[in-house]
């Protein structure tokens, strides 16, 4: 007889890890604040671990829900925040890149709001263009704790390149989401006010 995985008490674990995931933030932003490198390069690498098991438990075991794919996007933006206005505050990198950074994620969440309160019900759907600027701005948040550790030494140039590239896929992709729920949201009030 088949189960029923939706029943397995497992089926939570996945959005379990996602939260610790958002619990991470805090002692991550703060072991960059206070100069220990070494141990936040651990934990950055332990969030990294618990993002990539929760995607595979969902999908392998068929655990996705729609909590788990508003949640995990928000611990993504909360741990790549904190570690951008973290390293912001040290100096590792120029003010603007960290307002770069959280300026596109507040309108991408305002944007949310304002359609889930307006529009309808939004579901988590992230662009190509996104998963790849995550991909990138996770990188250059390794790069740069990497190259403040004492255990690798990052070429400037390579760290510099890095910065250019993340800053150019994050305005990139932020320009992206705004015109696309923006059609979204037009084709979409459009469609209810001709069927009411």
């Amino acid at each position: 007889m088949q189960t029923d995985r939706s029943a397995s008490p497992w089926r939570h674990l996945p959005n379990a890890l996602t939260s610790l995931r958002m619990l991470m933030v805090v002692p991550l932003a703060w072991l960059i604040r206070d100069g220990r490198y070494d141990a936040a390069l651990l934990v950055a690498a332990a969030a990294g671990l618990s993002d990539a098991l929760d995607g595979w438990f969902a999908k392998r075991f068929g655990w996705q829900s729609w909590l788990g794919g508003i949640l995990d996007p928000i611990a993504d933006k909360l741990m790549l925040v904190g570690c951008f206005v973290s390293l912001g505050l040290i100096g590792a990198h120029p003010d603007w890149l960290t307002w770069l950074v959280v300026g596109r994620d507040v309108v991408i969440v305002a944007g949310a709001v304002i359609y889930h309160n307006f529009v309808g019900r939004i579901s988590a759907q992230p662009t190509l263009l996104s998963k790849i600027t995550t991909c990138i701005q996770i990188a250059y948040v390794l790069a740069q704790l990497l190259a403040l550790s004492s255990w690798f030494a990052v070429p400037h140039a390579v760290l510099a390149g890095m910065l250019w590239l993340t800053a150019t896929a994050t305005l990139v992709s932020g320009v992206q989401y705004v015109v696309i729920w923006s059609a979204k949201a037009a084709h979409e009030t459009r469609r209810k006010r001709e069927a009411g």
